[in-house]
């Protein structure tokens, strides 16, 4: 991502059919520059976000990793879109990329995703990038004032690896 794209993010950000099932609080373009300026350094803020961009090079989107933690192999993955861009395919060829670079190339053993329990669309992205839902976390994170509940969903590596179940 480039800083300049901030201001571009922003205005879909502020949109409430974009925000409407997730935890994203947006306060300006200024607090966006600097998410981007953090995701430059992966090694301190433990995240990295990439640019999906249209074919005017604008951004239309992005994904990334976040709460990286590498002694755990883990990190948890998250998209946005542009509204004009829904229903595309973007989140879930974007998804499925990521996915698959941070478990096969990074190493990692665990991405994982949650997913406000309201926002079916998101879940639907997952289901389809071979995430397969967890469980439900109740009051699992404020959202608007409000603890809401949060779907867990996890892709692990290698493929089909499995522990102890609960039952």
């Amino acid at each position: 991502m480039r800083e300049d794209d901030a201001a571009t993010w922003h205005t879909y950000l502020s949109q409430d059919a974009v925000t409407r099932h997730t935890s994203w609080r947006v306060d300006g373009p200024g607090d966006l520059a600097e998410l981007i300026r953090a995701y430059a350094r992966p090694e301190r803020s433990h995240s990295m976000r990439f640019a999906i961009a249209g074919q005017d090079d604008r951004l239309v989107g992005t994904i990334g990793l976040n709460e990286i933690a590498p002694a755990h192999r883990r990190a948890e993955i998250a998209y946005d879109i542009a509204p004009e861009f829904w229903r595309q395919g973007l989140a879930t060829r974007a998804c499925a990329a990521v996915s698959d670079w941070a478990l096969q190339t990074l190493g990692f053993a665990r991405i994982q995703a949650t997913v406000l329990d309201s926002n079916v669309a998101s879940a639907r992205v997952l289901e389809r990038c071979g995430y397969q839902r967890e469980g439900l976390l109740h009051a699992y994170r404020v959202v608007r004032g409000e603890p809401r509940h949060f779907w867990m969903y996890a892709r692990t590596w290698p493929p089909g690896a499995t522990g102890a179940e609960c039952g």
